[in-house]
């Protein structure tokens, strides 16, 4: 019995290391949502958490797309667990910050993206978030200069765009006219690619 039991240990160890890994779950969910199938995307998400519940890019990765699937509160829970384990995650407070203003939680989402921008100064997506929000709040002011950050640190034609309308709605048609002109150039790239969320 000893003998069978040990000429059977290779191979079970060998079918051991053939089963995937927490980071082999992440990367067929990434693959899973890049080709279109986030219901196959989270089963893999869920899977790479279950192996690994350490495993936060897992937890942000599955934020992502429960935020671009509506499912909002589900994308909260798994961004403050991210944020819970690593307070110093920029990424995730850029992308906590959209769930809550989603959901019209304007105040905390300023907050997240605040703390966002203290953590990486120079990301210009969250310059542009925060704009958003100021613009749905009617502070303008702030809004305009969030839009100009992001223009400083990386010109697109959306932020032009953007920034052109926040000016018409301060009765400024100069100054919306030229931002909507710029929108035109072509030398410049057409979106920022903002909603990346944490990738």
């Amino acid at each position: 019995m000893k003998k069978i039991l040990l000429l059977a240990m290779p191979f079970l160890f060998a079918a051991c290391t053939t089963l995937p890994t927490s980071s082999e779950y992440l990367v067929r969910g990434d693959g899973y949502y890049k080709d279109g199938q986030p219901e196959k995307a989270i089963k893999a998400y869920n899977k790479a958490i279950a192996l690994n519940p350490d495993n936060l890019e897992a937890y942000a990765s599955r934020g992502s797309i429960h935020f671009f699937e509506g499912h909002f509160q589900l994308a909260q829970a798994d961004f403050e667990h991210v944020l819970q384990v690593n307070p110093y995650q920029a990424d995730a407070y850029t992308a906590y910050g959209s769930v809550l203003a989603a959901q019209g939680d304007f105040q905390n989402a300023l907050q997240a993206l605040t703390l966002a921008m203290q953590l990486k100064p120079t990301k210009p997506e969250n310059y542009f978030s925060r704009a958003g929000i100021y613009f749905m709040l009617g502070q303008y002011e702030d809004a305009i200069n969030d839009y100009s950050g992001v223009l400083a640190l990386s010109p697109a034609a959306e932020v032009y765009n953007a920034r052109g309308a926040v000016y018409l709605k301060m009765g400024k048609k100069d100054l919306a006219e030229k931002d909507f002109e710029m929108a035109k150039n072509a030398k410049i790239p057409a979106t920022l690619n903002v909603y990346s969320m944490i990738k």
